[in-house]
């Protein structure tokens, strides 16, 4: 809708990156707030926070890299383009870059695991629901055809040119289902961090909540890349959902059954 929030001859300020650097920085300060409160180290959380930040925007580029290789493989110059600097990339490899690279920092900094974890999966919903909020603004992740009353138009020329959104056509709001659905899990996991609960239980809570509302909404997005597994109609995105949500259960499972053992030990 508003793809730039101020404009100076040929540079701008991107709606959407303004939204995700303050969605970063909201999500930070939850984080240290509740690492604070479980008594971990917060200098060394938030270098972990920077650090996962940026091995994300590595992940999400790459899965979107690897995503649409047909396309890149014939356009390899795009790879170094300003456009896609300016994007996201796919979140799920964003999240698994940044897991993978927490995984190896706590563990040198001999963290522990769950509650590091733990703590950390507020933040990550609140800031993912604010940069949404971003993706709304510019155009991107746009959803499918729809003639239903809160449909959306886009109608800025300068958000089809960034994003390719179509213009004029009453789309499903996508990015704002995800930027609700992302929030209403950040306050569930607040409020549940702040109870009594299993080490690792907030990033199980996380996983299958996230992943499960995820899966649906890829329902209503629109999508360029065929169905990995025919003629199964799912898409990469959910597949990875569906596993990450299969994960969440299982871990949230295991940790309660390991909480009640300990106790009764």
């Amino acid at each position: 809708m508003f793809p730039k929030i101020l404009t100076f001859g040929d540079f701008f300020l991107p709606t959407y990156g303004l939204l995700v650097a303050l969605g970063f920085l909201a999500g930070m300060g939850l984080t240290l707030r509740l690492a604070r409160r479980a008594g971990l180290n917060v200098e060394i959380i938030g270098n972990l926070a920077i650090y996962c930040a940026l091995a994300g925007l590595a992940g999400a580029k790459l899965l979107m890299f690897i995503m649409d290789f047909p396309y890149y493989s014939e356009n390899p110059g795009r790879i170094f383009s300003f456009d896609t600097l300016l994007s996201a990339g796919v979140y799920y490899g964003g999240f698994l870059g940044a897991l993978l690279f927490a995984w190896f920092y706590i563990r040198r900094h001999r963290l522990p695991w769950w509650p590091t974890a733990d703590v950390f999966a507020p933040g990550i919903a609140l800031g993912h629901a604010i940069g949404r909020l971003g993706c709304f603004a510019a155009g991107c992740c746009w959803g499918s055809e729809c003639h239903r009353p809160w449909a959306v138009v886009f109608s800025n020329p300068a958000a089809h040119d960034l994003t390719g959104v179509p213009l004029g056509i009453p789309l499903h709001p996508a990015q704002l289902y995800e930027a609700a659905a992302t929030a209403l899990v950040a306050l569930w996991l607040y409020l549940r961090i702040r109870r009594p609960h299993a080490d690792g239980e907030i990033l199980a809570w996380y996983l299958a909540l996230y992943s499960g509302a995820r899966f649906l909404i890829e329902f209503f997005r629109h999508h360029d890349q065929p169905f990995p597994i025919a003629p199964v109609p799912l898409t990469w995105t959910q597949w990875i959902a569906l596993a990450l949500c299969a994960s969440g259960v299982a871990i949230l499972k295991r940790r309660r059954s390991h909480r009640s053992d300990t106790a009764s030990s």
